[in-house]
């Protein structure tokens, strides 16, 4: 069950590693672009290369689709990047159905666990395969794998990693429970857990009163999506990279408070944070294309 990128790379996983995957569940079709043509999900478009019967309910309560669903008699459900489910549909499995969280559990529960991982400056974290329970991300753990985030990582090249290590994390999940011998592990008690909620225009918002570092994680863990945005003499914009930069000369530039912007109007755009400045390398105006600070300079005014 899954339905965007990050879940193709383990279903094709399972399907090269030759296991009887006798259906797959994805979202329904749904109208994309400009011309608003009819799309299949990527996992779509994966299970029906590979001859796999797909199911895409609209509701996971439908009495139609949950017939359809127990009529395959899975042993096994495994759940990658798709919605919340009802507990009719993940028990239904006589072994059960796991889920692949882009986190080391118990941290980072929550829709966006690989976006906050950056936000909040963390180092490493990783992927874990956990029995569905009641309660969202608290099931018994099987396995976890690690990765580092790197110091220029952004939530898109941590993504497609994570994507990789995942497929291989449910491949070795899928095989230790063919075997009979995998572990179920009690997720740990923990006071201090940090929770990746949904991402939104809300939580989205640059706050330039920050220090450099907690901005530029901020960036990086929005990039390329959602995206991080601010207002920059009253437009708004999607900014996609921020570095440090050194101090503008002149009296304004020292006294300038944080959000204040600079531009020599030809390469750069600084803007002042709680401690020192931050260059704005790639943003983007509202109906126009991602853009270099220098190319968009070469035809807009701040």
């Amino acid at each position: 069950m899954g339905t965007p990128d990050f879940a193709v790379a383990s279903l094709q996983r399972l399907i090269d590693a030759g296991k009887h995957v006798v259906a797959v569940v994805t979202a329904p079709d749904r109208p994309s672009g400009r011309g608003l043509q009819v799309v299949s999900s990527p996992v779509k478009k994966t299970a029906e290369a590979a001859g796999i019967p797909v199911l895409q309910p609209e509701k996971l309560r439908d009495p139609e689709f949950l017939e359809q669903l127990r009529s395959y008699a899975a042993d096994l459900q495994v759940v990658v990047a798709f919605r919340m489910l009802p507990e009719v549909v993940w028990a239904m499995p006589t072994i059960g159905t796991f889920n692949l969280h882009a986190s080391l559990l118990p941290q980072y529960r929550g829709a966006a666990p690989i976006n906050w991982a950056i936000i909040n400056g963390e180092t490493e974290t990783g992927a874990t395969t956990f029995f569905i329970e009641k309660e969202i991300d608290t099931g018994q753990m099987i396995f976890q794998d690690h990765e580092p985030i790197q110091p220029d990582d952004t939530a898109g090249t941590l993504h497609d990693r994570l994507m990789e290590r995942g497929a291989d994390l449910v491949r070795k999940t899928v095989d230790a429970i063919e075997a009979g011998e995998y572990p179920r592990i009690p997720q740990p008690t923990a006071t201090d857990l940090k929770p990746a909620p949904k991402l939104n225009r809300d939580n989205t918002e640059i706050n330039w009163n920050q220090p450099t570092d907690v901005v530029r994680n901020f960036v990086r863990g929005l990039t390329p999506y959602p995206s991080a945005w601010a207002m920059l003499n009253e437009k708004f914009f999607k900014i996609y990279g921020v570095s440090e930069a050194t101090e503008p000369t002149g009296d304004a530039a020292v006294s300038a408070e944080p959000g204040q912007l600079y531009t020599d109007t030809r390469k750069v755009i600084l803007v002042r944070v709680a401690d020192g400045w931050l260059s704005i390398d790639q943003l983007q105006a509202e109906g126009k294309r991602r853009m270099t600070a220098e190319e968009f300079l070469r035809g807009n005014r701040l």
